[in-house]
């Protein structure tokens, strides 16, 4: 059921207490309903947590707001994380949650690199589909641990891959565990990766939730 509590429109399914949590977040166009199949097709044991981002660009919901493709309003995602940051602590205390692994597709995958660089205590780790560099100059942050998958698509015509290649290396110099897969694919998400996805937060469920 859709909840408009703690700061959020947001969905929530309750889940196994020895597997880490889900924050699913969509991308463009997307909401709360969006990814709670993917969730609970890669994990399926896991809590889902699903907000909606609260920017609307043409009437369509966003996590933060952007200049033009690509450019991003960074003093709005600086303040759209820190409100990201302040739902997850509030769902945690309201849900009885550990920290979550972020999932988020594109727009919903920038915001969980900025929490991740901003706010970095409030996930165990990342799936980052689709990803690009969230600010032009990296904020100082201590991942040191954090495991990361990052999918991206050889053929994407919204995320260069040099950008996403950028952002593995910005992680990797804060401290984080990460493995950046680049696939045969555009922007959109691919079989493959569910499987790839899956596999991932399989092997890395007992590290995240330690």
């Amino acid at each position: 059921m859709t909840q408009d509590t703690i700061g959020f429109v947001h969905r929530f399914e309750p889940g196994a207490e020895d597997v880490p949590p889900l924050l699913l977040l969509h991308g463009t166009g997307g909401d709360e309903n969006d990814l709670l199949p993917l969730g609970r097709l890669v994990a399926p044991r896991a809590a889902l947590l699903a907000p909606r981002g609260q920017v609307l660009e043409n009437g369509m919901p966003r996590f933060f707001r952007r200049l033009a493709e690509g450019v991003f309003d960074e003093a709005d995602l600086r303040r759209r994380t820190e409100d990201l940051a302040a739902f997850v602590a509030a769902a945690r205390a309201h849900y009885g949650l550990p920290a979550p692994v972020a999932l988020g597709f594109s727009n919903g995958a920038n915001i969980a690199a900025a929490l991740l660089m901003l706010r970095p205590d409030a996930l165990a780790g990342a799936v980052l589909i689709r990803p690009m560099v969230p600010f032009a100059g990296p904020p100082a942050t201590d991942l040191t641990g954090r495991p990361i998958l990052m999918l991206s698509g050889a053929m994407d015509p919204i995320v260069p891959v040099e950008n996403a290649r950028r952002l593995a290396a910005q992680l990797i110099a804060a401290g984080a565990q990460v493995e950046h897969r680049i696939l045969p694919a555009g922007h959109g998400l691919s079989q493959a990766e569910i499987g790839l996805a899956t596999d991932w937060l399989h092997a890395r469920a007992p590290q995240v939730a330690a």
